[in-house]
């Protein structure tokens, strides 16, 4: 008795609840409706823990502030009331959502014969139609009758939810019309994963395999947002919470890699690409927060990682387009319409534009025109590179048959030059003796040459250096004549204190110029002059003896030479040249001195250290550099290391630098003649010069002498 009472009770206030209704909404034989706002109030309940006793008390139902009913909140559930007529033949009314991500969907309606509540869930019917990937519940109404059904709907990502009734023959027509287009998408992407797997094994690109990756996300994805995975698992909350979110997100670090390997990011844009590598860690604190069972949040970040990186990737696609590479335009275009339906599907489920089989499936449908998209620019990838390799190709053929043609055409002019040439060596020949004379005398003097040149432009820092030392003794000359005045005039007042022992005025203007000029503070001051004098006079006799050891001409001559000593002159005459944030070391070996033509040594090591510094100022932004310089006594021969850290050379500059003429500088900055002069100088003294050097990391010059020239 008390049961039916309480029954009566909440059909009554079901009564006053429905003091202004909505509109009925009838469902008729193989039809099927979308519940929009003219059909149903709504109720919020955002911690999801109202019971159906509550619900039918409450008089908090609105009607629906959007067009579809609205999950406002995270973890929380929302209650549908509607009055539904059934104008099927059928018993049964299929209520049914979208693909959605939907934790719970129960249905309550009341019947008074007898009186009582009946509650259905989706987990106890999910069998009865063979659509376990669907959302619905068979609601039992008879034919041509009607009743107030309440809908219980939970899910962890707020959105709209479309709900959509049915007849029974209808939901299985357009359930089969889904399974359908699902499985011609499926269709589509097998086909397309299994192609290009095949691709992968026959061109090698890795960017097929990450290809595949992006696919078979893909496709999870899709199937899983579909609801195909309730065939595997009844526990829609593990499926919703963890497995979706976390394919997604692998979806998501598919495209990344996708797309660096198929645009060689890292290779073409290597600024862009440190920006780029911040969508993985994007993508990481997806993980992190799915992990931490922060479902809502996990998918707004998945969204916003998603549309993010689309937007990113179309910026990349133009740059990369206007710089030449053809296929990232198919690139942009399958990413804007990628972009397109996401922002598309995102206003759906905001509620911002009509829900609508064309909204509902925008997804996939973009998707599917993105994969056609993206193979035809993987196609046009191949065809890319394949043009170049066979424009190349033709060049290079063009290039060999022009070869031929002008060898042809020089075989023909030799054949008449040699005819020609002959008969004037013949008459050459008688001064050929006198010609290599005179090519040995050029040589001597171009060696002399070179190094007078090079003394030329270093003399205005020779220059620099010698004056520093002569200033510094003119300056100390003035004041040490003043000092010397003044010893000298108190000397002339003593001897008029001599000549006049009686007259004490002189004694005491004596005593007091002493007191004035203080001799003790003066002998202290010419000592300190004279120091400076002899110091100044010291360093000047260094520079010149240094500039003397350079410019000395050798001839044919030879002589000891200390190489320690001659690598310390060399270093002091170039010091006027040497700037400032170059660091000059040298780590010397206990060397004996080695029997050589002294000059030409010394011509050699001036070149190698000016090179040195010359290839450290050419660096852009120079800073604490150095110039190392090493010594050591191997058996039979003296090894000598000059190490910069300059800008280095490259493998063809190195194959060339001891060509007469070759040089890298500026045009009036060098002759070419400098490493040359040096390449010959060493084999002059039967030694071995090598070079080691790569762009950017700076040359070491290792030079073998031997320790007794015969």
């Amino acid at each position: 008795m008390n049961k039916i009472l309480t029954i009566a009770y909440l059909l009554f206030l079901n009564t006053i609840a429905h003091a202004y209704n909505t509109d009925t909404l009838t469902i008729h034989e193989n039809r099927s409706e979308l519940l929009n706002s003219r059909y149903f109030y709504e109720l919020e309940d955002p911690r999801a823990d109202l019971s159906i006793n509550q619900v039918l008390k409450s008089t908090g139902f609105h009607p629906g502030s959007t067009s579809l009913p609205l999950l406002k909140y995270s973890k929380s559930a929302t209650w549908v009331r509607f009055n539904l007529k059934n104008n099927d033949n059928k018993p049964f009314i299929v209520i049914s959502i979208d693909p959605s991500v939907i934790d719970e969907f129960d249905l309550y309606y009341l019947d008074s014969k007898p009186i009582q509540i009946h509650h259905f869930k989706v987990a106890d019917q999910q069998n009865e139609l063979e659509s376990r990937n669907i959302t619905y519940i068979r609601c039992p109404i008879a034919p041509g009758t009607s009743n107030t059904i309440y809908l219980r709907i939970k899910s962890n990502t707020p959105a709209v939810i479309p709900v959509i009734v049915y007849s029974e023959v209808a939901f299985i027509k357009s359930r089969n019309i889904e399974n359908v287009v699902y499985g011609a998408f499926m269709g589509i992407l097998l086909i397309s994963a299994f192609y290009n797997l095949l691709l992968l094994f026959i061109v090698g690109d890795m960017s097929y395999l990450y290809y595949v990756f992006y696919i078979v996300f893909l496709g999870a994805s899709q199937t899983l947002l579909r609801g195909y995975g309730n065939y595997f698992t009844d526990n829609k909350i593990f499926i919703n919470s963890y497995v979706i979110p976390l394919v997604r997100m692998c979806f998501g670090l598919s495209v990344l890699l996708f797309t660096d390997e198929f645009l060689k990011l890292k290779q073409t844009l290597n600024k862009e690409y440190k920006i780029y590598l911040l969508l993985y860690a994007l993508f990481a604190v997806v993980f992190v927060a799915i992990l931490g069972n922060f479902v809502a949040f996990a998918y707004n970040l998945i969204n916003w990682s998603i549309g993010i990186t689309a937007i990113y990737l179309l910026y990349i696609g133009a740059l990369l387009y206007l710089k030449g590479f053809k296929p990232a335009k198919l690139f942009m275009l399958a990413w804007s319409l990628f972009l397109i339906g996401l922002l598309l599907s995102f206003a759906r489920s905001k509620d911002l534009i009509p829900y609508n089989i064309f909204t509902a499936n925008i997804i996939p449908f973009a998707l599917v025109i993105e994969l056609i998209l993206f193979s035809a620019a993987l196609a046009d990838k191949i065809n890319f590179y394949r043009n170049e390799k066979m424009g190349l190709q033709n060049f290079v053929v063009a290039v060999a048959r022009e070869n031929e043609r002008l060898i042809k055409e020089q075989n023909i002019l030799l054949e008449n030059k040699v005819k020609e040439r002959t008969n004037e060596l013949i008459n050459a020949n008688k001064y050929l003796s006198t010609t290599i004379d005179d090519l040995k005398s050029t040589q001597h003097r171009l060696v002399d040459t070179e190094k007078m040149a090079s003394l030329g432009r270093l003399t205005a820092g020779v220059a620099h250096e010698i004056n520093n030392p002569i200033n510094f003794v003119s300056s100390n000359v003035n004041p040490l004549r003043l000092n010397f005045d003044e010893l000298f005039l108190l000397l002339n007042k003593y001897e008029e204190v001599l000549n006049n022992p009686d007259r004490t005025e002189f004694i005491q203007t004596t005593h007091t110029y002493r007191q004035s000029i203080d001799p003790d503070f003066i002998k202290e001051e010419i000592a300190i002059l004279l120091n400076g004098i002899e110091e100044g006079a010291r360093r000047t006799t260094e520079i010149v003896k240094s500039l003397f050891t350079f410019s000395s001409t050798d001839g044919q001559e030879l002589k000891m030479l200390d190489i320690n000593k001659a690598i310390l002159a060399n270093i002091l005459i170039l010091k006027s040249t040497t700037p400032y944030f170059i660091e000059i070391k040298t780590v010397f070996d206990n060397i004996e001195p080695i029997k050589c033509y002294p000059g030409s040594i010394n011509q050699v090591l001036i070149n190698l250290i000016a090179n040195s510094i010359y290839a450290i100022k050419a660096k852009e932004q120079p800073n604490d550099d150095t110039i190392t310089i090493i010594t050591r006594d191997v058996t039979g021969h003296v090894a000598i290391e000059i190490t910069d850290t300059g800008v280095g050379m490259t493998n063809d500059t190195k194959q060339r630098i001891f060509e007469p003429f070759f040089t890298t500088k500026n045009v009036g900055e060098g002759t070419g003649l400098g490493l040359s002069i040096v390449f010959g100088i060493i084999e002059k003294h039967h030694g071995s010069i090598d070079v080691i050097s790569s762009p950017g990391k700076g040359t070491t010059f290792k030079i073998q002498l031997p320790k007794s020239l015969t």
